[in-house]
């Protein structure tokens, strides 16, 4: 390869590296498999070492990927938290065990072969037995404080059981969504037609990241640890510093094994090649560890990884099974997604018939043809996805996949979403499934609640001509309901009970019930804070929507749009006769008190006795004004633990009071 060539494959290799880095870490879509990343990794590195003429400081090669996110404190790790070098092979992982044996000069030396679980990676400090500070990994040099998220998560202790642990210590390990809850999450995500995590990892990870505890203690996520650090060890290996963490109450893995051959790891491979399938969490391969603290310091680090230590990485289960037909589906928001209809094909352990093909983009870069014979791909992942086209087998003459232009369900010219990938169907008031969609997201558990009327009941009463707008389920009566076949006096009964109970639901999820495009729980929580009433969001312009927090100018467009619609003002009024809450409750219109009026208090660190999210509602209840940066106007700062070092420092420059949490409670009355 000629320099110029070498350079243009190079600034190749960045460039769609670098999109593949924003797709992972910043959307959390990534499009391709961590070992088809790796390879191109490795390419761009064997390029970059044989031409170093054209070295980058910012080439992906010279980084570690980022988690930071804007939303928590950024803490400098202790100890950088090092990524480990990959193989994906027993003859990869042979080779690195004959470096040891040589780098060691013959001394004997033990392994440690431990899961390598498929999770977002943390580094929690415990002081005198109690957690003290969890941090995410981040660029590796610093992460994010997560603390007040980690102590939801039940299988991480907050106080160890007695033992010989240090005065101070670090442990490390990976926060971990069960395949159960994945799958459960999921199914919620698909209902409310949100996009789906890709797999447990990105769940996991998402979940971590979340401004509301209380959402990440719902998410039920799990925690596996596997490196402790310390001026102040237990033991002098590994292994044994690992057992001493079991004893103190962490979750270590019981698959944890001391090899101490060649053979012994290459056994290892063999049996959790085909046994990780079996696991109730995702693994993507194992990793090898020498066992020796000392020999781990003699054998040292490189500028990224250590040495005395490797992952070996599974290949993703693939197969290859003839697509039968491509269907279009649309969604209750009028999305219409593309669907591959598969030979029934066994992979990973369950038989795959269906996988999404997202949109119109996905099928034109893969250039899908009718009757092609597709790889579909699981790895650690539990949704199927469609990774490429066997070409060779490609029948002469077979057409390609054309995206439909008119809406499979009622027949409308299709509209491009603008700056998304996705088309859809503009007739939400005449097309089926988004009118019976509609029906069954109002009545479900966490809008209106309403017990009885699920998917196929929303179905059949919108086919008997019941119900075709949500407002029409307040017309219904048992002598209506008892004329359907299928809905017995039981049923009947406990759909009008439900139907009476929903008039009592806040105002929050009403705002939630209405299906109103972009507005998710979240959105509608924030909306009726702010706005109080149906009455005054009606009334309110796009600027004024707008300047509600986290509402763009997507978002309040579309609130906007929404509310101006004729059939939904009819809706909406037609609800509010039948006695549906349209405004906040009284006891969240009226204030607390007023102790904090005329003050701007910003909250740091975290908290024992309420989220930072319930503080901020108490602030504002009690007449405060939260504040995100601290200032000359700042009266007080609300002091958490593990409060951030340039905010404390800005206050002893500025002179700003620090309230701690049981003051701040006594002062406001509780």
């Amino acid at each position: 390869m000629s320099p110029e060539e070498a350079k243009s494959k190079i600034e190749s290799l960045r460039q769609e590296l670098n999109r593949h880095n924003h797709n992972y870490y910043v959307l959390n879509m990534p499009e391709i498999s961590d070992l088809d990343f790796d390879m191109l990794m490795k390419e761009l590195e064997q390029l970059e070492l044989e031409f170093p003429q054209f070295a980058d400081p910012l080439s992906p090669t010279q980084r570690v990927g980022s988690d930071l996110t804007k939303g928590f404190e950024h803490v400098i790790h202790a100890r950088p938290m090092m990524s480990l070098s990959n193989s994906y092979s027993i003859g990869e992982v042979d080779e690195w065990f004959e470096r040891i044996r040589k780098a060691l000069e013959g001394e004997h030396f033990d392994i440690v072969g431990e899961l390598k679980f498929d999770g977002t990676s943390i580094s929690i400090t415990y002081i005198n037995g109690r957690l003290v500070r969890a941090v995410t990994r981040g660029d590796g040099t610093q992460g994010d404080d997560v603390t007040a998220n980690v102590k939801t998560i039940r299988s991480i202790p907050l106080q160890l059981l007695p033992g010989d642990w240090p005065e101070e210590f670090e442990i490390r390990g990976e926060i971990l969504m069960p395949w159960e809850v994945f799958e459960k999450l999921n199914a919620e995500r698909a209902y409310n037609e949100e996009p789906l995590f890709a797999n447990p990892r990105n769940a996991a990870s998402g979940t971590l990241k979340m401004q509301d505890p209380r959402i990440v203690a719902s998410r039920h996520l799990d925690a596996r640890f596997y490196y402790l650090l310390s001026d102040d060890l237990p033991s002098d290996n590994h292994y044994e510093n690992m057992e001493a963490a079991r004893r103190w109450g962490f979750k270590v893995s019981k698959h944890m094994a001391l090899l101490h051959s060649l053979e012994d790891v290459d056994a290892f491979i063999g049996k959790w090649d085909e046994e990780r399938r079996s696991l109730p969490v995702a693994t993507d391969g194992l990793v090898f560890k020498v066992n020796s603290l000392r020999q781990q310091l003699n054998l040292g680090y490189t500028a990224k990884s250590p040495r005395w230590a490797i992952a070996y990485k599974f290949n993703p289960e693939r197969a290859c099974t003839q697509l039968r037909f491509v269907s279009f589906e649309t969604g209750r928001m009028g999305i219409v997604t593309p669907v591959a209809n598969l030979e029934p094909v066994l992979l990973s352990g369950t038989i795959v018939k269906r996988a999404s093909l997202h949109n119109d983009d996905i099928i034109q870069e893969l250039d899908i043809h009718q009757g092609d014979w597709l790889y579909v791909e699981k790895g650690g992942e539990i949704i199927p996805k469609i990774t490429g086209v066997d070409k060779d087998r490609r029948e002469k003459d077979a057409p390609r996949i054309e995206f439909v232009k008119n809406c499979p369900e009622c027949g409308t010219p299709l509209e491009r979403i603008y700056g998304e990938a996705a088309w859809c169907c503009p007739n939400h008031y005449g097309c089926r499934p988004q009118l019976t969609g509609k029906i069954e997201h109002f009545c479900g558990r966490r809008m209106m609640d309403i017990d009885g009327i699920g998917e196929e009941t929303a179905e059949l009463l919108f086919d008997a001509g019941m119900v075709e707008r949500i407002a029409d389920i307040y017309d219904l009566t048992p002598d209506r309901l008892a004329t359907l076949d299928r809905i017995g006096q039981k049923s009947a009964e406990r759909i009008m009970a439900g139907i009476e109970a929903s008039k009592a639901v806040p105002f929050e999820r009403v705002i939630y019930a209405l299906s109103i495009p972009n507005v998710g729980e979240t959105t509608a929580k924030r909306l009726a804070k702010a706005v109080k009433s149906m009455e005054a969001m009606q009334a309110m312009t796009v600027d004024q929507l707008q300047s509600i927090q986290d509402i763009g100018p997507v978002v309040g467009q579309s609130i906007y749009d929404f509310l101006r619609d004729p059939i939904n003002i009819e809706n909406i009024d037609r609800l509010a006769k039948a006695g549906v809450e349209m405004q906040l409750s009284e006891d969240k219109l009226i204030p607390a008190g007023d102790s904090l009026v005329g003050k701007t208090i910003v909250i740091s660190g975290t908290f024992a006795h309420h989220s930072r999210d319930e503080y901020k509602n108490l602030i504002e209840a009690h007449g405060g004004k939260n504040s995100g940066s601290i200032s000359k106007k700042t009266s007080f700062v609300l002091a958490g633990e593990n409060m951030g070092p340039a905010k404390y420092e800005k206050c002893q420059s500025l002179g700003i009071p620090l309230i701690n949490e049981d003051d701040f409670l006594k002062m406001i009355g509780e």
